[in-house]
């Protein structure tokens, strides 16, 4: 298992101490704390987890062993992921949306340092007290969810474990939106939430024609249907219009919002949503 680029997620870092709204409900006041900013605070003994590049190479020498330089940052970040493991999630053309979901809490969690927090919501909590910084965030890309899970649940979890002003990612279809709606909205009121809406993998058009038997995804049923071009040209209106009104609804519930598919990629769509990029 391995995060994303090291450049990446410093830069996303940027983009997250950036993106602290001081006032707005869900983000916690500054505090200081020892990580990667400029202010030296100590040298002690290198421990799992801390950056490399913060090694003190001249102190190393006289101590014999590794020392790492600790200094004083602005804001300190939790991060954690909720992804939807629903069945839906499946599906895919290349790569099913909960392969992409994985991509994206891989970046999401190169943006750890030092002694970062990381959390991964499922239907657990994998909470490490004890583990920090990269090391905590390996932990947590590792984890995976158990299909099949009702990712309401999760996201309730996510409210009853997580510390106010968390920075969640939450990936998901959507496509229970009138039951998670109201649950965003209470994680955007204690923490700083950017939301990636699975597209539907044939959001550009289908590839079906003639008489042919499709599987509802949710519930394994499975009907014939005749797809013509009028149908086909219907299922991409409404996959465009579903779209359209989720990440609607998603924004006025306090979330930073936008869509992750296979073309785009999980660390364009992340920086999208954070208001960097296109």
């Amino acid at each position: 298992m391995s995060l994303a680029h090291p450049a990446f997620g410093a830069r996303l870092r940027r983009a997250l101490l950036a993106g602290h709204r001081a006032g707005v409900r869900g983000i916690g006041s500054a505090s200081a704390r020892r990580s990667d900013g400029y202010e030296f605070a100590e040298l002690r003994g290198y421990v799992e987890g801390d950056d490399p590049r913060r090694i003190d190479w001249a102190a190393t020498a006289r101590a014999g062993g590794l020392q790492t330089r600790v200094v004083l940052e602005d804001r300190a970040l939790h991060l954690a992921v909720a992804i939807d493991a629903s069945h839906a999630m499946r599906l895919g053309r290349r790569r099913s949306a909960h392969d992409l979901a994985c991509d994206a809490a891989n970046a999401w969690y190169a943006a750890a340092t030092d002694d970062d927090r990381c959390a991964r919501i499922g239907e657990r909590a994998l909470l490490l007290r004890g583990t920090r910084g990269r090391a905590a965030a390996l932990a947590c890309a590792a984890m995976r969810e158990r299909f099949g899970e009702p990712f309401a649940a999760s996201l309730r979890l996510a409210l009853a474990t997580l510390s106010r002003g968390t920075r969640l990612l939450v990936v998901s279809d959507f496509h229970e939106i009138d039951a998670l709606a109201p649950l965003v909205r209470a994680c955007t009121a204690r923490f700083d939430v950017v939301v990636l809406v699975a597209r539907d993998p044939w959001h550009d058009g289908l590839p079906l024609r003639g008489f042919v038997r499709v599987r509802d995804a949710a519930s394994g049923r499975s009907v014939r249907a005749y797809i013509d071009r009028g149908a086909r040209e219907r299922y991409v209106r409404a996959v465009s219009e579903r779209e359209t009104a989720v990440c609607a609804t998603l924004r006025r519930a306090g979330a930073r919002v936008a869509t992750l598919d296979e073309t785009g990629g999980a660390q364009r769509a992340i920086m999208r949503a954070l208001g960097f990029g296109e």
